[in-house]
């Protein structure tokens, strides 16, 4: 009954499990995860568990670059037609661009500041952490996974790792983003006639404009996959400690009750 009592009283979780997804809020260096809003708007809020937020802003991303002419300014200045890169942007959309950019940035930063504080203070509180949940459509459990195997599902398609991960939100969306680049970018024609010999078509059937996505999505999956994999096996590693001292191991027991005591 304790037990109960004191569990009514937490304010602070760091995990939450659903049927089709785990958000965990654990340390995070602030400037990587800045850092992954400026490679692409919207990474950076995904990576931290804002799935709707972070949405949003890839999406936003995708229209309003096209609408600007970005990407294509950035080839033209990559192979040195600086006066063709100034031509192509279309500064009513670059205008729109440019500060929600700066805000992804700064707000993703500063979110990651705030979220290791918090996870900090949560860690005190000795907050439950789900195992197992069901429904009729669906189940999710926590258990340990290959890190490697998560990152090279997503090194064969981004999205597969997180699908592993049990993450559906994050990982059919990355998958479904994929396609879609992958299809207006024509890159599957492009890796035929790469398989073919015929380096040439490949290069004249690509679209510059679209698969400058590709490269940000497909490192992005690649790396959260392999983190989140490597975060979830510390909590359930985490849970199952806990589970062990309140019901396996014996009140007698002195080592970890002292340990719990210094680190209080």
């Amino acid at each position: 009954m304790e037990h109960k009592t004191e569990a009514k009283h937490i304010r602070r979780y760091n995990s939450y499990m659903a049927i089709y997804n785990n958000n965990h809020i654990y340390l995070r260096n602030p400037w990587v995860v800045a850092w992954w809003s400026a490679a692409f708007p919207g990474f950076g809020h995904l990576s931290l568990g804002y799935y709707l937020k972070g949405f949003m802003l890839i999406v936003w991303e995708i229209v309003i670059n096209n609408g600007a002419g970005i990407n294509k300014a950035m080839v033209y200045s990559f192979n040195g037609r600086f006066d063709i890169a100034k031509g192509v942007l279309n500064p009513r959309w670059l205008l729109l661009y440019i500060p929600v950019y700066i805000y992804c940035i700064w707000d993703s930063y500063r979110k990651t500041a705030d979220l290791n504080k918090h996870c900090l203070l949560a860690e005190r509180e000795a907050a439950p952490i789900t195992l197992f949940k069901m429904n009729g459509l669906s189940l999710n459990m926590l258990d340990k996974r290959l890190p490697e195997v998560a990152l090279v599902w997503s090194l064969l398609f981004p999205g597969l790792g997180h699908l592993y991960l049990n993450k559906l939100l994050s990982g059919s969306f990355l998958f479904v983003c994929c396609i879609f680049i992958s299809y207006y970018s024509h890159l599957v024609e492009a890796c035929i006639y790469m398989i073919n010999g015929s380096f040439g078509q490949a290069q004249a059937v690509l679209d510059p404009e679209w698969i400058c996505y590709y490269p940000s999505m497909f490192c992005f999956a690649a790396y959260e996959s392999y983190k989140i994999a490597v975060q979830h096996n510390k909590l359930y590693e985490q849970e199952q400690f806990r589970f062990l001292r309140e019901h396996v191991q014996p009140r007698s027991y002195k080592l970890f009750e002292s340990t719990g005591n210094e680190g209080s």
